[in-house]
């Protein structure tokens, strides 16, 4: 290997660990951030699609206060197993929170979005989640936005995600809202 490689390799992996989950290995939320940045832009652009999910783990935290905090981050984990291989290769998963995750979907209008909610949704509920022998049943709660000609920014978008996801919970949680 040459020091050019070398030091490649090396400025590859400062930026990996700079943008990637520690405990989920899936993208963290400064990557998501970028990403959401640049696909809106590509949206208003040229007049894509561009659609966001907001997941959240039901009642994680009563999770982790009966189960343990090593249990919580297995679930976590497998979470990231489960839905991740499931979406296309342009969709962006990313761990944006505790148990709070996003899925960017470049070029799905709001119908493809609630349909990929439900998808995800479906999936989980149907996982065996499982830390030390225990069966531990998880669902999750899903706000879902898409761009139109009045979301101003990123920030907006994700706004409109996050309010709907507190809708989903308060209509009883394993939902998608919107």
């Amino acid at each position: 290997m040459t020091g050019g490689n070398i030091e490649a390799s090396y400025h590859e992996e400062i930026y990996r660990l700079m943008t990637v989950d520690g405990l989920t290995q899936l993208f963290n939320r400064r990557y998501f951030n970028e990403a959401l940045d640049r696909e809106m832009g590509r949206a208003k652009r040229y007049k894509r699609g561009l659609s966001l999910l907001i997941l959240d783990l039901d009642h994680f935290k009563k999770k982790n206060d009966e189960y343990g905090h090593v249990a919580g981050d297995a679930l976590l984990k497998q979470l990231a197993v489960a839905v991740g291989p499931k979406l296309r290769k342009e969709d962006i998963l990313a761990r944006v929170g505790g148990e709070e995750f996003a899925v960017i979907l470049p070029e799905v209008d709001l119908e493809g979005a609630k349909l990929a909610g439900e998808k995800i949704r479906k999936i989980v509920e149907e996982t065996k989640f499982n830390f030390d022998d225990t069966d531990i049943p998880c669902t999750i709660s899903v706000g879902c936005s898409t761009v139109t000609d009045t979301t101003e920014d990123s920030k907006a978008l994700y706004g409109a995600a996050d309010a709907a996801l507190y809708k989903a919970k308060e209509a009883g949680r394993n939902r998608i809202a919107f």
